[in-house]
């Protein structure tokens, strides 16, 4: 692990009620690898630094009274309401170097399809839009 400061002077910091189990997960769909991992007194992971090709992500649990979106929306008619766009809610952008290989990794990982691939020609970029297992909106996107 490195405590250098990262290039980027924006991190997104999302909370997850299962940190450790987040991680494992963005990992696995996402292409992230883990930098750092911290747990309390107890063992449970609060905290896990992630990296890919330079951008850094944070993923932590602010305490057991948190909820993700998912959970949230379940008990929730307004967060039901305002999650039913496909549109990201707060989340993050990443670009990829391989949009197609990217969406097709994030689909067999389990990852909520929220637009398929699509080519957004305002911008010049190729896209899809995912939610995690937690209910954390996800764009992906190469430039063409």
């Amino acid at each position: 692990m490195t405590t250098d400061q990262p290039a980027s002077a924006a991190i997104p910091m999302l909370s997850y009620e299962n940190p450790a189990g987040a991680a494992d997960w963005v990992a696995e769909a996402f292409g992230f690898h883990e930098t750092g991992r911290w747990a309390d007194a107890d063992g449970r992971v609060t905290h896990v630094t992630m990296e890919r090709n330079g951008a850094v992500i944070m993923l932590g649990s602010p305490g057991r009274d948190y909820q993700n979106p998912r959970h949230h929306a379940e008990i929730c008619d307004h967060a039901r309401a305002w999650l039913s766009t496909p549109f990201i809610v707060d989340g993050v952008l990443v670009y990829v170097d391989d949009i197609d290989v990217h969406f097709e990794r994030a689909r067999a990982s389990g990852a909520t399809v929220l637009s398929a691939l699509e080519d957004n020609t305002q911008v010049g970029q190729r896209q899809y839009r995912v939610e995690d297992l937690e209910g954390h909106r996800w764009m992906f996107a190469q430039l063409v």
